[in-house]
């Protein structure tokens, strides 16, 4: 049997598409109106597919991707999607090709890493990647919360209003990019994003429902925090069960972060608040006089990182301290293996190869895991993933790599 991979040319967008419904066990047929969605957002060089006699049976697409650093910088990566293979082609070893292929090209390009949001936990760390931002949902029982629910809006004098689609495709860009400018582990997001998730350009599979949208502006005036969000309106024996469901809050303040989930949770009729994937260290749930009120649905792994450039990572990103250490990466796939030497400081880095004796061993995927500051050396090393080869060295490398507060990226892609 002959599978070749390769990537798709115009006119194998369909039968693309019709591969990767199958791969996500979604009903196979394709319309005209989403075949003009994805050529409208895929570059067909970066979209590859294995085909059999002709026929697509496997799926992978990367693109550019800007994540921001510890220290507000932003790398560049090349961020994974739609990965599927047929289940008539399992076990052949097609993903492992379409990966091999995409990751040396991103590194021919000069991305720095490679990210992508794990469908299943086991697949991705053979290919270098790991953990790197984890996420958190809650459930808050809002008569349980223990916040006023009298509230009239905040008391510094800024206002929460509420706008439309259109006013969100004029505000929402240039206040994420703030956002991206601060919160290590948040992705960039392009106009189709912002089309897309307010009804300009709705995903035609996907039902469109007009979200309420909320924008909180401080006493000076600025737009400093966005809420989306949906409610189900259920109502029983003549009592409201409605719960709301958050399909996007973020905010540049702290004050505006807390305004709209104070607005949220003070919003008549509604019950429960589904909060959508937050940072496990966000505001919620010790915003609320009753932290109890909010129940954990969903903790688990979400964005992915794959080193690719060693040495243009760690230089992109502060450290909260001054201090030296020798890494030495392992790397089967040859594309970021080397013994680096990182000089490290509040003001930035310099890492270059060395022959210096290691301070720490470790794999390519274990160094994504740690990149964004979220997970510790010393725990990693008791799991036996790191190696200490110099007495101290696993202290100093949580004293430099981990972060004040924990990385977060609310998108899924």
């Amino acid at each position: 049997m002959s599978l070749d991979v390769r990537a798709i040319a115009e006119p194998d967008l369909p039968d693309w598409c019709r591969a990767m419904h199958t791969g996500f066990l979604r009903p196979p047929a394709v319309t005209k109106e989403e075949v003009e969605f994805r050529r409208a957002g895929i570059d067909v060089e970066r979209t590859q597919g294995a085909f059999d006699d002709g026929r697509c049976v496997a799926t992978f697409r990367s693109f550019p991707q800007r994540i921001t650093v510890p220290g507000s910088a932003a790398v560049t990566a090349s961020a994974v999607s739609n990965v599927t293979v047929s289940p008539t082609h399992r076990r052949r070893g097609l993903l492992s090709r379409m990966m091999d292929r995409d990751l040396r090209a991103a590194k021919e390009r000069g991305e720095a890493a490679s990210t992508l949001i794990s469908a299943e936990y086991p697949i991705y760390g053979r290919y270098g990647y790991g953990p790197a931002v984890w996420v958190t949902e809650w459930e808050i029982d809002v008569p349980r919360a223990g916040l006023d629910r009298r509230y009239a809006g905040p008391a510094d004098g800024g206002r929460v209003d509420l706008v439309d689609g259109a006013g969100v495709r004029e505000l929402g860009p240039a206040l994420h990019e703030r956002l991206r400018a601060a919160r290590h582990g948040v992705v960039d997001r392009d106009t189709q994003w912002w089309q897309a998730r307010t009804g300009e350009m709705p995903h035609p599979n996907h039902t469109w429902t007009e979200p309420f949208y909320a924008v909180h502006r401080s006493a000076s005036g600025s737009v400093d925090g966005l809420l989306v969000y949906t409610a189900d309106d259920v109502w029983e024996a003549k009592l409201s069960q409605t719960t709301a469901t958050v399909r996007d809050c973020f905010a540049v303040t702290p004050d505006a972060e807390r305004a709209l989930w104070h607005f949220l949770l003070s919003v008549d009729w509604i019950i429960k608040v589904r909060t959508g994937l937050r940072a496990p260290d966000d505001l919620l749930p010790l915003l609320l006089p009753d932290p109890r009120a909010a129940r954990t649905v969903t903790h688990a792994d979400f964005l992915w990182l794959r080193p690719l450039d060693v040495p243009a990572l760690l230089q992109a990103r502060t450290y909260p301290a001054s201090g030296s250490l020798v890494l030495d990466v392992a790397d089967p796939a040859g594309l970021a293996a080397g013994r680096y030497l990182l000089e490290a400081g509040p003001d930035g880095a310099a890492c270059t190869a060395t022959t210096r004796p290691a301070d720490l061993s470790l794999p390519v995927g274990e160094l994504g895991t740690l990149y964004l500051g979220d997970e510790s050396a010393t725990r990693l090393a008791a799991l036996g993933r790191v190696t200490e080869e110099r007495p101290g060295a696993l202290a100093l490398a949580d004293t430099l790599l981990r972060t004040a507060r924990r990385p977060w990226c609310p998108d899924i892609f």
